[in-house]
């Protein structure tokens, strides 16, 4: 036989084994990344694929995670677009936290709410390898069951904290929250956060929810990877502080007696409609029609970092007199639940809250000071008679008119009289309600506003406040008889205008009231 005829086939048998060990090398180290590695090509710096590449085919190895840790969810899930997508960006995003030195591959990482597991993943993809997730529902191995609330870890357990997809947003008690990752958090450790937090009210609120143990030490915003958050602000805070009493911190203002309005604050009422500055001649008509025209803050803010959400009706009178008619029906609440806080004296109208849900009343007149006081009931000419009609057919019993203390009460004019219970306004403001917390106010007060307000100034009250309706009570003009103001009143229009523009003047977003 010709030997040059057997040389080609010699070459080609060695080309094919050099071929098959290849593939027989590529095949053995790929089953050790997925079944020894935790899902991570960068242990012992050996890898065949680009990172890019690696992520790519994340969405293949359900099956490996299912057989190490049990069900790990639908394999569509993890083959999905989103899901690569997700675990790109958090990549991505977590390669960035490493640079800047907020992330270290050694570090031991938690991702709290997290349902699907990608930004874990991520994590273990860019080679941090002691990373968890918690979530409601548990999906392993990526994710086991827990709450931010209640985080299932000891003290101190964590280096790096991640809540990503709007988690701490969506809380029901961000402040729970907050102090969960602290408590968790290890002394100089970091947490970081992905939030909308798109105008200068949420950011602060979200950097008060952390005053008590955090830093913020970096903001970036960058563009989302799904719909859910098109436009992502990533946080980073550093513990820098052991953790205290975080309900304690947020009542901090409590026991100072002045305080002074954030100039982010003072900015948006530079944003609210125009006061009505000439006297109204119909002003029964004229301010209720100004209702349409206010501002509200919910509607030029993202009020989601605020532990709590709380409206005090000063005033309120009976249930469907503003509670029920207006605030509950008209008053953008962002699809948060509100409680609230009913100050009614008038005995007559306790009744009803009593099947009211969410709604605490205090049957007792908002004053300067805890003390005995009386009531008039007293009704301008003209309307005696309307009243009682009313009393009769709604049965919304009287209206109460102006208050005193009852060493002071033969300044009235002899009309009908009853002692009630007055309590110190300001003081029972900064004991239920904190800094954290969204507080909308409306005060009808019969004319005791020009008493109430400077005691929540003199106090510091006034800044635990976000937004006031008030009515201004001043003798304007009746609408039963043209021609004549009401004699109930001493204060004048000018007046009324003075007090709304000393609030905004201090930085308190106040609407005209009716």
């Amino acid at each position: 036989m010709d030997p040059t005829v057997a040389k080609p086939g010699f070459l080609r048998n060695v080309l094919v084994r050099l071929l098959l060990f290849g593939v027989f090398i590529v095949v053995v180290r790929f089953a050790y990344v997925i079944t020894l590695a935790g899902e991570s090509c960068t242990v012992g710096d050996f890898c065949f694929f680009s990172p890019s590449i690696n992520l790519a085919i994340a969405g293949t190895r359900s099956g490996a995670l299912a057989a190490r840790g049990g069900a790990a969810g639908p394999p569509e899930r993890y083959a999905s677009k989103d899901w690569i997508n997700g675990v790109r960006f958090y990549s991505s995003a977590f390669q960035d936290m490493i640079s800047g030195g907020f992330l270290s591959p050694a570090a031991k990482a938690l991702c709290v709410e997290t349902p699907t597991g990608r930004d874990v993943l991520a994590l273990r993809e860019i080679g941090v390898i002691d990373a968890v997730g918690i979530s409601k529902k548990a999906s392993p191995p990526l994710v086991k069951s827990g709450e931010a609330r209640r985080i299932p870890f000891p003290d101190g357990s964590f280096d790096f904290v991640f809540a990503g997809d709007g988690a701490l947003e969506k809380s029901p008690r961000p402040a729970e929250f907050a102090a969960e990752i602290s408590r968790t958090l290890k002394p100089e450790g970091f947490a970081a956060f992905h939030v909308k937090a798109n105008d200068t009210y949420s950011y602060n609120s979200f950097v008060d929810l952390w005053n008590f143990c955090c830093n913020v030490v970096k903001i970036n915003d960058m563009l989302g990877f799904d719909s859910s958050i098109p436009h992502i602000r990533e946080i980073v805070v550093k513990k820098v502080r052991h953790t205290i009493d975080s309900e304690s911190n947020s009542n901090s203002n409590s026991n100072g007696k002045e305080c002074s309005v954030p100039e982010y604050k003072e900015k948006l009422v530079r944003n609210a409609e125009a006061l009505i500055e000439e006297e109204p001649l119909k002003p029964w008509l004229t301010l209720k029609k100004n209702v349409k025209n206010i501002k509200y803050l919910s509607s030029m803010v993202d009020i989601s970092f605020k532990d709590r959400y709380v409206y005090v009706d000063v005033g309120a009178r009976s249930y469907g007199s503003s509670i029920g008619s207006w605030f509950r029906k008209q008053y953008p609440k962002q699809n948060k639940t509100f409680h609230v806080y009913a100050i009614e004296a008038d005995k007559t109208f306790h009744q009803e809250y009593e099947t009211k849900k969410g709604v605490t009343l205090l049957p007792y007149a908002a004053w300067v000071r805890n003390e005995s006081l009386v009531f008039e009931i007293n009704r301008d000419p003209g309307e005696k008679e309307k009243e009682k009609e009313k009393e009769k057919v709604k049965g919304k019993g009287r209206g109460m008119g102006r208050i005193q203390p009852l060493k002071s009460s033969g300044g009235f004019d002899g009309g009908e009289v009853e002692k009630i219970p007055g309590f110190d306004f300001a003081d029972w403001l900064k004991n239920t309600v904190s800094e954290n917390d969204f507080v909308v106010m409306k005060m009808d007060v019969e004319g005791t506003e020009f008493d109430l307000i400077p005691r929540l100034f003199e106090t510091g009250a006034i800044c635990l406040v976000d937004e006031i309706f008030l009515e201004c009570h001043y003798n304007r003009w009746q609408r039963c008889c043209p021609g004549q103001r009401s004699p109930k009143y001493e204060k004048t229009y000018d007046q009324c205008l003075q007090l709304f523009t000393s609030l905004r003047q201090s930085g308190v977003l106040v609407h005209q009231w009716f």
